[in-house]
């Protein structure tokens, strides 16, 4: 069975594409009549007139299909695999959007752009396509085409992450004493919360903190790492109630000794929420509890 994909044709384009830009002086008419034959194209894929689609080709063009690697060669063969793929696919639409048009000389044009293929009982079908276009006896025409699909994006933890977007940017918290600045933010393609704390007492930093919030897939929750400047390092395990968060942290002290606490943070709306630090152990010395303290987000300037 051919993929609904087989719009235009998968080939390796000559290497016209390799040679230098071609510098018209005008080339907007041309231009805007290969762009008019895509519309052309399309209304003729989808009103199942393979005779109008093979019309756009050039006498001796290239159609490669690419579920079966067999070659079409001009017009008449290029209509016949195009009225078995029409007469298969009934339900297909098409769709095609056209990026840019690129003139290597007066007669030849590369254009690149995407192919969509649409039908009523399937996920849809896109490929990046690049089209060879040639003018003869003053009509542009199709000459070759080749299609690849979009490359993959990378993995992403972000679902499991987006319930912390709202802690994405700037916050303070402010005393007589001193002045936390958090900065929070994405990492690339959103696997990890990057923060990043400051603790200003007068006009010097006193401490700096870094903290990673990033998903652990085998224990199936949210996990975070802190190292600070001055050499210790920790790392929690997160879990949601409603508005609340609660960190288990367990660390290590620069000077050797184990720590451990629970933080919880509830957010009050996009722009505030309070920290506490509760159930506070270092070497197994109970330690008072932290008060809640309120944070709220810096206005931007």
């Amino acid at each position: 069975m051919k993929s609904a994909s087989v719009v235009c044709c998968s080939i390796v384009y000559t290497a016209v594409w390799l040679a230098p830009s071609f510098c018209r002086a005008d080339q907007s008419e041309d231009e805007a009549a290969i762009r008019k034959n895509a519309e052309d194209y399309v209304a003729a894929y989808n009103n199942h007139d393979a005779k109008a689609v093979a019309a756009m080709w050039s006498p001796h063009a290239v159609y490669m299909d690419a579920s079966t690697g067999e070659a079409a060669i001009g017009r008449e063969e290029i209509e016949k695999v195009f009225s078995q793929t029409l007469a298969e696919f009934k339900d297909a639409k098409l769709q095609v959007d056209v990026k840019t048009v690129e003139f290597v000389s007066p007669n030849v044009a590369i254009e690149n752009g995407t192919v969509r293929v649409i039908r009523p009982d399937a996920e849809p079908e896109e490929t990046d396509y690049m089209a060879v276009n040639v003018r003869q006896d003053g009509k542009w025409l199709i000459d070759r085409i080749s299609e690849e699909s979009p490359p993959t994006p990378p993995p992403s933890n972000y679902e499991h992450l987006k319930e912390l977007e709202w802690m994405i940017g700037s916050w303070i918290d402010q005393s007589e004493d001193a002045t936390i600045q958090t900065d929070c933010q994405w990492t690339k393609n959103q696997n990890f919360i990057n923060r990043s704390f400051a603790v200003v007492v007068g006009d010097q930093v006193d401490m700096a903190v870094m903290q990673i919030i990033g998903w652990d897939p085998v224990a199936r929750q949210i996990r975070s790492w802190v190292f600070d400047s001055d050499g210790g390092f920790a790392e929690g395990k997160w879990t949601r109630n409603g508005d609340r968060w609660v960190i288990q942290q367990n660390g290590t002290l620069p000077s050797g000794s184990r720590s451990s606490a629970v933080n919880v943070m509830t957010q009050i709306d996009d722009d505030s929420f309070t920290w506490q630090s509760i159930q506070r152990e270092i070497d197994g010395d109970v330690l008072p509890n932290v008060d809640e303290v309120l944070i709220v987000r810096q206005p931007t300037e």
